[in-house]
């Protein structure tokens, strides 16, 4: 004769082996605060760890340690045990399950960006790799474009750009880290650039060339000969046919004169 028991019933729970705490429960919202209540809150705890355990091991792979993600969990349980109100009438593991959940989801979003990252971008990252993992059970080999990205999490075509770039930003590479391909222990440090000082030069050669052309003709030539040409004082006098200590006059009061200029348009 065919079994006419209910197949639901026989039907394994995802948490088969939870404990019967339904009356520790029920005790523990009747109890006042003290000894007797935090004892019983503790065998609570130990009771459902193993659940918050399997829990964490769901986020096994995720470039954290299972010991880490196993404290996270308990954290979590134990904000399940305190908030839980048993007089709602809903199963102690339907509010766990979810508290634990989330308490380990914020600990990665919190805490496992090398570097702060706006909340914004975390979520973005979170829906992006969702549905790079989803499409890529059902593709055909191939990385999903930014477009098909874009369409399975319901994101515009920049937010999923903007996930994609946060997928590889997780963490922060070392300045002392040697370079893929690099065989002599060339650093990523040794690669990157350094202001160049003759910006300044730049800078200041633009700031001075009005200045210099509104000079008279003959100190023009005489600060072209000494800073460009190269020549000595004495041999400006010599060409020019005046004495050394003119020459020096000449070009410090020149100078002065375009320094006192510059500065003053500078301020």
């Amino acid at each position: 004769m065919p079994s006419t028991a209910n197949p639901r019933k026989n039907r394994n729970h995802p948490h088969d082996d939870a404990p019967d705490t339904a009356e520790s429960f029920r005790r523990l919202a009747a109890l006042p605060p003290g000894p007797e209540r935090d004892a019983l809150r503790e065998r609570i705890v130990e009771a459902w760890l193993p659940m918050a355990e399997r829990i964490a091991g769901r986020f096994r792979s995720r470039g954290e340690s299972h010991e880490d993600l196993r404290q996270v969990a308990a954290l979590g349980l134990v904000k399940a045990v305190d908030r839980y109100d048993p007089g709602l009438g809903n199963a102690f593991e339907s509010y766990a399950v979810p508290t634990v959940t989330g308490e380990i989801k914020r600990h990665f979003r919190d805490h496992m960006w090398t570097l702060h990252v706006p909340r914004r971008v975390q979520e973005l990252r979170n829906r992006v790799r969702a549905a790079s993992h989803e499409l890529a059970q059902t593709a055909s080999g191939q990385r999903p474009s930014v477009a098909d990205l874009a369409a399975h999490a319901d994101l515009s075509e920049d937010d999923a750009r903007t996930g994609l770039e946060a997928l590889e930003s997780f963490s922060a590479l070392s300045l002392d880290a040697e370079l893929p391909g690099s065989d002599d222990g060339y650093s990523l440090n040794e690669a990157l650039g350094s202001p160049d000082p003759a910006l300044d030069t730049v800078v200041d050669r633009e700031a001075v060339r009005g200045r210099l052309a509104a000079l008279p003709e003959r100190e023009r030539a005489i600060l072209y000969m000494r800073f460009f040409g190269d020549m000595t004082q004495t041999r400006i006098a010599e060409r020019l046919g005046i004495s050394q200590m003119h020459v020096s006059r000449l070009i410090s009061r020149c100078c002065d004169r375009v320094r006192e200029e510059v500065l003053r348009e500078v301020a």
